[in-house]
């Protein structure tokens, strides 16, 4: 079962790949991570906790001490009281032979051996020990794995959780881009399938009419048109240099090129164009005026009116298409979204618009009612 099948999510093998990959890599430094936080705190403590034994054994030795000079210097009684967690010894001198004089681990014990005593009361060495270390060491341990545990595991649903949050956003755009690709083949399928057509009839009629000859011009500008908005999509593509155009110049050619699909779907253009200079790359006011116009003939109905002004001011185009829907007019611009499914495209061209508006700071803004029609303006 999927990870993602509660939200509804498919992931292909790529995402998969890419979301358990991600999945390890946290993991492992996590681990790492806390391993390493792990064995230094449980060394710092080690450290600490040896240094404390030996004080508390050394204490316990020089008290025992001063309580056997004590007793000599006055000629009293010895009494030692008990130390609770420890234990301890008074070696005489006559059998100090073997007994090696300070502080060492034997039998499970932690040693201290002292001769603060001095050989009062014919005591050589003060022997003190306790278990209490190990006992504590080994407190320590479960307690430093039990965190490590719960840290492991804390981090495990962490790891899960940044995994979906990191992949559900590669996974929108692995969708956008397959649908892309989907719509893109489509929308060439269209052109390719009529030119192979026409070209058919042709070499079978042997005789090349306007019809046919119309046909393979509105396929190949389709295909041309694609091409260009691909080639913009390139990241790589070459830079070209800016320069003062005459924007009228570069409409009029757009709305020529057009006009086999316009008369082909009975479409009106009326034009109010001036003369206006602009500084920009040639290649990127065609591509602009030319996504606006195939925009705007793709969803219009036949025997409609396309309006075209260009001022020093402004460029404005509309239709009586089939509108946009008040909701979505805030995403159009966005790529591979379409603001209406009865006409193809793959959802690439007001991006473009908006990427080259943009790019030399041009206004714009679009109107729309359903059923009435869309108009753009933009404002240099």
């Amino acid at each position: 079962m999927s990870i993602f099948a509660g939200k509804g999510i498919s992931l292909n093998e790529l995402e998969k790949k890419s979301f358990y990959s991600f999945v390890a890599l946290y993991l492992v430094s996590s681990f790492l991570f806390v391993l390493l936080s792990g064995y230094w705190y449980y060394n710092a403590q080690k450290n600490s906790l040896e240094s404390t034994t030996y004080y508390k054994l050394n204490h316990i030795a020089d008290k025992l001490s001063g309580l056997i000079i004590n007793a000599q210097m006055k000629g009293t009684t010895l009494n030692l009281p008990d130390e609770e967690g420890f234990e301890y010894s008074l070696v005489p001198v006559n059998e100090a032979v073997n007994i090696e004089k300070g502080y060492y681990e034997q039998d499970g014990y932690k040693v201290l051996v002292s001769d603060a005593a001095q050989e009062h009361l014919n005591i050589k060495y003060v022997v003190v020990k306790t278990k209490e270390y190990f006992q504590k060491l080994d407190e320590l341990q479960q307690e430093v794995l039990l965190v490590m545990g719960i840290s492991f595991v804390f981090i495990g649903i962490i790891s899960f959780i940044l995994a979906k949050l990191f992949m559900k956003p590669v996974h929108q755009r692995m969708e956008q881009i397959e649908s892309f690709i989907q719509d893109v083949s489509h929308e060439l399928n269209t052109p390719i399938t009529a030119l192979k057509m026409s070209a058919s009839r042709a070499i079978k009629k042997e005789v090349y009419d306007k019809k046919i000859l119309t046909n393979i011009s509105i396929s190949t500008k389709q295909l041309e048109s694609i091409y260009k908005s691909l080639t913009f999509l390139n990241f790589k593509q070459k830079q070209q240099e800016a320069e003062d155009v005459n924007l009228k110049d570069i409409l009029e050619r757009s709305v020529s090129y057009y006009s086999e699909l316009t008369q082909a779907k009975d479409i009106k253009i009326q034009t109010e164009l001036e003369d206006v200079s602009f500084y920009i790359v040639p290649s990127r006011a065609e591509l602009l005026f030319s996504n606006l116009l195939s925009n705007a003939i793709k969803y219009s109905m036949p025997q409609t009116t396309i309006r075209i002004k260009l001022d020093k001011h402004v460029f404005i185009i509309g239709d009586e298409g089939v509108g946009i829907e008040e909701k979505k007019l805030d995403e159009i611009f966005k790529m591979y979204k379409r603001e209406s499914d009865i006409a193809g495209g793959f959802g690439v061209g007001l991006s473009i618009v908006k990427q080259i508006c943009d790019e030399y700071a041009i206004d714009i803004t679009v109107t729309s009612e359903l059923g009435k029609g869309t108009k753009f303006s933009l404002l240099f």
